[in-house]
C-alpha cells in the first residue's frame, strides 16, 4: 500500500512533505545510536534531539495527510529528504559532521519561517528554539573533536570531507517553501566557518551539487543505505498491519 498526498490550498504540501521527511529520517538516524553512543550523556543528549525532529515530522506530515501511512506506507521513491540526513551513523564524528551541516541549515531556515505568517510560522517559532540547541550541541563537539587528539582530529576532518558533497541539496528550490536560498546558503557558510574556525578546521574543499547522488533526494533519488533503513524502519507496521497499541 502506497499513501497518499493529497493537495492543498492553505498547507504547501510539497514543502510540508520535505521538510518532514527530512526530520523523521534524521530522527530515525539519531535514534541507532541508543545503547551505542560512546558515553551515556550522549545516549540522552542524541535521543532528545532526536525526538525533538520526530515531533516536527508528526507535525509536518499530519499538515499532508495521515503521519502513520506516511512514515511506514511509503515506498523510497515516495520519500523527499535530503540525502545528507539517511546517511548512516558511521564513527561519532560523522554523526556529529552530518547533524552540524544540517541542525545550522535547519535553524536558519526556521528563524525566517517564524519571522513571517505563512502556513509554517507556528512551527517554526517553536522549532527555532529546539534546534538552536542542535546547533550547540553538534557545534560544541566539532570543536572537541577536530581540536582535540590528533586521532579525533583527523576523525572529524574525514567526514567533514566526505559528507560536503551532500550539503548543496539543502539550498535548491521547494515548492511553497519561499526562502531565499542563496541568501540562506551564504549565511551558513558564515556560520559552519565561525564554527569550524573554533575547531581548527577549515571549510571542505570540492563540488556540493551536480551528481545525482548528492542533489537529488527531493525527487525520490535516494542513497543505497536509504533503502536498509527505510525497511528497518517500516518493518514492524508492515508486518503487523491494523494493529493497536
Amino acid at each position: 500500500m502506497t499513501a497518499t498526498v493529497p493537495t492543498t490550498a492553505t498547507v504547501p504540501a510539497t514543502a510540508a512533505l520535505a521538510l518532514g521527511d527530512d526530520a523523521l529520517v534524521l530522527s530515525h538516524r539519531l535514534g541507532e545510536w541508543a545503547g551505542h553512543a560512546p558515553v551515556l550523556e550522549e545516549e540522552v543528549a542524541l535521543a532528545n534531539i532526536a525526538l525533538d525532529l520526530l515531533g516536527q515530522a508528526r507535525v509536518l506530515l499530519s499538515l499532508v495527510g495521515d503521519e502513520d501511512e506516511l512514515a511506514f506506507l511509503r515506498e523510497e521513491r515516495a520519500f523527499r529528504n535530503l540525502q545528507l540526513v539517511e546517511q548512516p551513523n558511521g564513527d561519532f564524528a560523522h554523526t556529529i559532521a552530518r547533524q552540524l551541516y544540517f541542525s545550522l541549515h535547519q535553524h536558519l531556515l526556521w528563524t525566517e519561517l517564524a519571522a513571517g505568517d505563512g502556513p509554517f510560522a507556528p512551527l517554526a517559532a517553536k522549532a527555532v528554539k529546539e534546534t538552536a540547541y542542535h546547533v550547540d550541541h553538534a557545534a560544541q563537539w566539532t570543536v572537541r573533536l577536530g581540536d582535540g587528539t590528533e586521532e579525533s582530529t583527523r576523525r572529524m576532518r574525514a567526514a567533514l570531507d566526505a559528507l560536503w558533497k551532500y550539503t548543496g541539496e539543502m539550498f535548491q528550490p521547494v515548492d511553497g517553501l519561499d526562502v531565499d536560498g542563496s541568501a540562506l546558503e551564504q549565511r551558513w557558510l558564515a556560520e559552519l566557518a565561525e564554527v569550524l574556525d573554533r575547531a581548527r578546521l577549515s571549510l571542505p574543499e570540492g563540488p556540493r551539487t551536480g551528481a545525482w547522488s548528492a542533489g537529488a533526494g527531493r525527487q525520490g533519488l535516494h542513497t543505497e543505505p536509504f533503502g536498509r533503513m527505510l525497511a528497518e524502519m517500516q518493518h514492524l507496521h508492515r508486518s503487523h498491519p491494523g494493529a493497536s497499541w
